[in-house]
């Protein structure tokens, strides 16, 4: 797009994701770069901005957009003077939409972090076939929702043979803080859940699937996994969906492909746990002074320090079986919720930006839209992609 003004417009940099994802755009971009700073409150742009360029020499030079996310008009003049835009304002459901629509009409990229199953899929259902007219490729969930899962299920499946049928688990850990942006998505889909699968069911109808080949989802049970040594709790979360996509669009996932995805904790008592708590959590989300009860706890805007985050790590380990082979690989970084999820969000628009990425359009996975491309760059920036040994547990590649 060589007549846009920008090569990145980024929203939400006065919270506390976003001001992080402006922190490693200014760090990160290439010399020449042209970005600026979208939002409604002049003051807090300009304040960001200020603090950009304390910390960054060209972050004086960025430039200030004013735009509220309900006025059409001015989504419009952002998407059409940018290369892509870049979204860390939620919940979505509540404020997402007018910028996608935005972006679909304009033929402009766009990323968010969002893990919101419904705005997902009522996002395929209203703009997809837009975006594919134009040219426009959106991409949700460029986070720790769900970039390590997508791009590792990728990553594991090219460990395997081609033509066969696969199935791999991924399994979560980690210590990090939740993030108050999750933590208030989630209790608004909690809220939900029959307008959630209401949607899910209308887009499952509308959307085409692979000819000839199978993708898919599974959900299982609480077990014990022997390769792990660990106990395998289900998660209710977006990413198995987002694999799933990814393998429906990609004919190398082979004839059929099957995903599983889970929490892996070492003390069988934390599932019993977990299920009281989160069947506790579920009901209080239907309550409405309860609901607003707990997302006061964990306000949205607001995360850990920068010596909690350093403590924080994750893994996501996958096994993947195809043909009596078995191959165990993980992906692994810092604090996700914050820190890694800032720079998977900054890497995959400029994946979008710079990359020679397969041509796609419409609404697409990570893996769809870029691939074996973000997973270069996220190793690059310092997450491991690595191949260990499915009995000990050992590396046996490691790639960073």
């Amino acid at each position: 797009m060589p007549d846009r003004t920008y090569d990145f417009v980024l929203f939400g940099a006065t919270g506390f994701a976003g001001g992080l994802t402006a922190d490693y755009l200014a760090r990160h971009l290439p010399a020449g770069a042209r970005w600026a700073l979208a939002g409604r409150n002049p003051a807090k742009l300009r304040a960001a901005r200020d603090r950009l360029a304390e910390a960054h020499p060209d972050g004086a030079h960025v430039e200030l957009f004013e735009a509220d996310a309900t006025d059409a008009d001015a989504l419009r003049e952002v998407a059409e003077s940018t290369r892509v835009v870049i979204t860390t304002v939620g919940p979505y459901l509540e404020h997402g939409e007018p910028l996608v629509a935005a972006c679909a009409a304009a033929g402009t990229d766009y990323v968010d972090l969002t893990g919101e199953p419904e705005f997902v899929d009522r996002m395929y259902l209203a703009h997809h076939a837009t975006a594919v007219r134009t040219g426009a490729r959106i991409v949700h969930a460029c986070g720790f929702d769900s970039v390590p899962h997508d791009l590792g299920a990728l990553f594991t499946r090219r460990q395997l043979p081609d033509d066969v049928a696969v199935t791999i688990r991924g399994v979560v850990r980690s210590n990090a803080m939740v993030s108050g942006g999750t933590f208030h998505s989630a209790l608004g889909q909690f809220a939900r859940v029959r307008q959630m699968r209401r949607a899910m069911k209308e887009r499952n109808e509308a959307e085409p699937r692979p000819e000839g080949r199978r993708a898919r989802a599974k959900s299982d049970r609480p077990r014990r996994d022997r390769n792990l040594g660990l106990w395998l709790l289900p998660l209710p979360t977006i990413d198995p969906f987002i694999v799933q996509r990814s393998a429906a669009a990609r004919a190398d996932y082979g004839p059929d492909f099957t995903y599983t995805h889970y929490a892996g904790v070492k003390n069988p008592a934390t599932i019993a746990v977990a299920a009281v708590g989160f069947t506790a959590l579920m009901g209080a989300a239907q309550v409405p002074p309860l609901r607003r009860l707990l997302a006061s706890r964990l306000p949205r805007g607001e995360g850990p320090s920068q010596q909690r985050r350093a403590r924080s790590w994750f893994t996501v380990d996958f096994i993947g079986e195809a043909d009596g082979r078995t191959v165990r690989t993980r992906v692994g970084g810092g604090d996700p919720g914050y820190t890694e999820t800032a720079k998977m969000l900054g890497e995959a628009a400029m994946c979008l930006a710079y990359d020679d990425n397969p041509p796609t359009a419409g609404q697409v996975t990570t893996a769809t839209a870029m691939g074996e491309n973000l997973t270069r760059r996220l190793i690059n920036a310092g997450i491991t992609f690595s191949v260990l040994d499915p009995v000990t547990g050992k590396p046996g590649l490691s790639r960073r």
